[in-house]
């Protein structure tokens, strides 16, 4: 009787946490893309800020399907969201291609993870549950993750515009329809 009792409370725990472990994976995975990029692997944390992305995408699908969504599990996602695809994609773009323009790379480089920050901030604190506020900062994350691509195609200081065009659509105030 006591054992059954101890493995379905460990069983609603789990399923009460497994949202945020996903989120947590989340962070894993961008932590693991910054380091990469410290060490010169700039395709691998290309790769890992897409699976972060994958695991931003179920870790909501979760809390929604067990009813264990929090506020908790809210801030830690976008706690994960901000090393995943603020800092992560701003430090892989810096060290590919923004660092050969020296204090405006820098300056760029912090602005994008600034913006990200604001506008995870603001999502926070908004009430809206139809429409998100500025550009999902995931979506700005992938899409200059996905830009590393073009490196060979474009000119350098597309990245600096492509940063900042980033940037301001994250904090800017037009409404976009949830999915």
């Amino acid at each position: 009787m006591i054992l059954s009792e101890i493995v379905d409370q460990t069983a609603k725990k789990l399923k009460s946490q497994s949202a945020n472990l996903v989120t947590l994976s989340n962070l894993f995975l961008g932590g693991f893309a910054i380091i990469s990029t410290f060490h010169n692997q700039l395709n691998l944390s290309l790769l890992l800020i897409f699976i972060a992305a994958l695991a931003d995408r179920f870790d909501g699908i979760i809390a929604r399907k067990f009813q264990c969504e929090s506020d908790f599990g809210k801030q830690l996602d976008s706690m994960s969201d901000i090393i995943s695809f603020g800092v992560a994609p701003a430090l892989l773009l810096y060290q590919a291609a923004l660092v050969h323009f020296d204090v405006p790379g820098i300056l760029i480089t912090l602005f994008y993870i600034a913006c990200g920050a604001y506008r995870l901030a603001r999502f926070n604190i908004t009430e809206t549950s139809h429409y998100f506020i500025g550009l999902p900062i995931t979506v700005a994350g992938c899409f200059l993750t996905l830009s590393y691509l073009a490196l060979p195609y474009i000119p350098g200081v597309s990245f600096l515009i492509l940063t900042m065009l980033f940037s301001f659509l994250m904090i800017s105030p037009f409404q976009i329809k949830k999915m």
